[in-house]
């Protein structure tokens, strides 16, 4: 089931006492860090209309992976929320194409906090920080890819921790990112524009003058 990105952070708070446990078990031993095959990202992302390139995942000591809130974000990004039990809070990360500068760093608004106006700062490791009252975002690029983290009850120091570790999942990863997501159904032929709606499928090619 695709879920809207505003209802996700909401969504994991409800579902992550269920869920933690089973994420931690399989995150264990998650075979490295070796990014996973990109035909593998790309059928996995497919289900859920996310563009191959938009799939990332992070790693913040405390929070695990709330896996009914990996789901699509604007025209083809994906988003996917975190929990810490302990700690009480939420994190998450969207993901799209583009660039921020200190021309147009502001001039997006904070999802947490839409109706404030932004600020924005760069640190030393090349993050932007971005703030709306008390709401922060952290910005990380990976090959012209923007990567958000925000949260809800989220510390600071987690949401810099969780936008440092942004990375193209490994096997196992991209396995547990998207256990939640529907398969396509078995059997589907693969659709082809040059086929008729009716008969037997082969494309008609038009008669010349002796037929």
């Amino acid at each position: 089931m695709r879920l809207h990105a505003s209802l996700r952070p909401v969504i994991a708070l409800a579902i992550a006492a269920s869920v933690a446990l089973t994420v931690s078990a399989c995150a264990t031993g998650a075979g490295g860090n070796t990014p996973a095959d990109p035909e593998r990202i790309a059928e996995s992302a497919s289900s859920l209309g996310i563009t191959p390139e938009l799939v990332y995942t992070t790693d913040v000591d405390g929070y695990d992976l709330a896996v009914q809130s990996v789901g699509s974000t604007g025209s083809s990004g994906m988003s996917a929320s975190w929990f810490s039990e302990a700690r009480g809070g939420i994190l998450t990360i969207r993901t799209d194409f583009g660039e921020v500068t200190a021309e147009n760093c502001a001039a997006t608004p904070l999802f947490e906090a839409h109706d404030v106006a932004v600020t924005c700062e760069e640190d030393d490791d090349g993050l932007w920080h971005r703030t709306a009252g008390d709401a922060h975002e952290y910005v990380a690029t990976r090959d012209d890819v923007l990567i958000r983290v925000s949260g809800r009850g989220a510390s600071e120091e987690d949401l810099r921790a969780a936008a440092q570790a942004v990375h193209v999942p490994s096997e196992a990863e991209l396995e547990l990112l998207f256990s939640d997501a529907p398969e396509p159904p078995a059997g589907m032929p693969v659709e082809r524009g040059d086929l008729p709606e009716h008969g037997d499928g082969a494309p008609i090619d038009p008669s010349g003058p002796g037929g």
